[in-house]
């Protein structure tokens, strides 16, 4: 197997700010310019004896450092936050993605399955660390912060297999070594009934692939409901903005919900009997829940 490529410190620096929101970093960027550039342009006095040629060859040493870093460190932080702008937006494309789509969570790879398991939890008001370190077999793949207490999260997208109990116990034991205060397992699939019977009784939550799917719309289906309308003042004269309002209730009037659990319908074609081929909504929960209306 190759090894990875070592990086540098600079690419280091614009992983690490792509991980904070831009808003943070750009300033930030701003700040390290102006404090890096001030060390450069502060003179250094001349020794006046042996005893201060320490603190001025220091000196020295620390403007050589600062006349590069001062271009360095803000050029990383700016990148960092393009890349997180970008990051943003992808997560968001992907998510919207698997809202609007079925049987979506097999087809994409298992990055993309924790950026949409991250973009989840961050949409229920949690702050959401991407570790980098699980990969496609294992690990931690995010850390959630939330009121000052710390989740841990692991992701399994598993195409046709049965996620083992063994899994559940050693993010049990990484919790447990970590002070979390509780866990996550997402996967695209289903527990095997050992992995349910462990997680009973701890502060573990099993999530299964059409649990998610059920998160995903109902998160997307609140945000639309919280997204204010213009008013008439602002709209006025803008035949454009009247037909975004029209468009916005038109979505919710085609997004009804579940007689039987309120949870968000999709629409389906009928595949047999009298019905064939004609359109209906029914329950993102199917099979647990088999609720229709026409």
């Amino acid at each position: 197997m190759a090894r990875r490529r070592k990086q540098s410190p600079f690419e280091d620096l614009i992983d690490l700010a792509a991980l904070m929101p831009w808003w943070i970093t750009v300033p930030l960027a701003l700040i390290a310019y102006l404090w890096l550039n001030s060390i450069v342009t502060s003179p250094i006095p001349a020794p006046a004896n042996s005893a201060d040629l320490g603190s001025h060859m220091s000196g020295m040493m620390l403007r050589g450092l600062a006349v590069p870093a001062q271009y360095l460190v803000p050029a990383a932080l700016v990148f960092g936050a393009i890349a997180s702008i970008f990051g943003r937006m992808r997560r968001k494309k992907l998510f919207d993605f698997v809202a609007s789509n079925e049987n979506t969570l097999e087809s994409i790879s298992w990055r993309e399955f924790e950026l949409l398991v991250g973009e989840a939890f961050r949409r229920k008001g949690f702050t959401v660390q991407e570790t980098g370190q699980g990969g496609a077999d294992g690990g931690i793949d995010l850390v959630l912060l939330k009121d000052g207490e710390k989740y841990l999260v692991q992701c399994k997208q598993w195409r046709r297999q049965l996620v083992q109990v063994n899994v559940i116990r050693e993010l049990f034991g990484v919790m447990t070594a970590e002070g979390a205060k509780g866990g996550f397992v997402v996967i695209s699939g289903r527990f095997t009934e050992d992995a349910k019977a462990f997680a009973q009784g701890k502060n573990l939550q099993l999530i299964e692939g059409a649990e998610l799917n059920d998160m995903i719309r109902q998160s997307r289906a609140a945000s639309a409901r919280q997204q204010p309308y213009p008013t008439t003042s602002q709209t006025s004269g803008s035949a454009q903005s009247c037909s975004d309002v029209t468009l916005g209730q038109s979505n919710q009037a085609i997004q009804p919900t579940c007689p039987t659990c309120q949870a968000v319908m999709v629409k389906r074609q009928a595949k047999r009997g009298s019905n064939a081929g004609r359109s209906f909504w029914g329950c993102s929960r199917f099979p647990a829940c088999k609720g229709v209306r026409a």
